[in-house]
């Protein structure tokens, strides 16, 4: 549970910036620039953080693209996850490389299964409205161990802009708009396990990444993270 919840940390917490400075939907975007978010349990117990920075910044076409590191860290400093991941602008609409929502660590677990992964990619509009409904996204993924089939499906659906509010987070205070969704993670290896949960973004124009997000299970606060720092 504990590796589902620091996925949902990942997966939650998202955006980022580009180098010679360019200007996206709005948004300023330098390569080196960087966030973090701060991770905390049910409690308000820290339990690590996450760090995203932009590594390089290039054109294809119509579309600016961002390659974006990002290293996630327990409570003690310690480096527990790694990934890195594509964004796209057109001006209009960010989109998100869905395989970032797979870790590298989570992809050599499936060495030797032969996995081959489809994508929908998540998109973030450069303008929010509440009632908005926002498209889904997801991961799938089939392949075989030894004579046995194995699946890894992951979706994040229902993203409804709901609500429209000051936020206050240690990087700021802003006009932030409330974004409902459910995730569902299923896998099948001989028998399966599933897992739901729900989560509540927090984002406002202007600013690429999440100002603030909650992962619920059952109704229950699994955990929370926040912007703590945009450099």
């Amino acid at each position: 549970m504990k590796r589902y919840l620091l996925l949902a940390y990942c997966l939650i917490a998202t955006f980022l910036l580009p180098a010679s400075a360019q200007d996206c939907a709005g948004f300023t975007l330098k390569e080196g620039s960087g966030f973090e978010m701060d991770n905390f349990d049910a409690k308000g117990k820290s339990v690590g953080k996450i760090v995203y920075k932009v590594a390089k910044v290039s054109k294809d076409g119509a579309f600016t693209v961002f390659n974006i590191d990002m290293e996630s860290f327990n409570n003690k400093g310690q480096s527990q996850l790694k990934n890195s991941y594509e964004m796209k602008c057109d001006g209009n609409v960010m989109v998100m490389d869905a395989s970032a929502l797979v870790s590298q660590e989570q992809m050599k677990s499936f060495q030797g299964m032969d996995m081959k992964f489809t994508y929908d990619n998540i998109e973030y509009p450069s303008k929010y409205s509440v009632g908005d409904k926002w498209k889904d996204a997801s991961v799938k993924g089939e392949g075989k161990s030894t004579a046995m089939p194995v699946t890894f499906n992951m979706a994040i659906r229902n993203r409804t802009v709901t609500a429209q509010e000051k936020l206050t987070v240690p990087a700021g205070t802003f006009d932030a708009y409330k974004i409902n969704a459910d995730m569902n993670v299923q896998m099948v290896m001989g028998f399966p396990i599933k897992v739901d949960m729900q989560t509540i973004s927090y984002r406002t124009p202007g600013v690429i990444w999440d100002l603030k997000t909650e992962t619920y299970r059952k109704g229950k606060l699994m955990g929370y993270s926040e912007l703590t720092k945009i450099y």
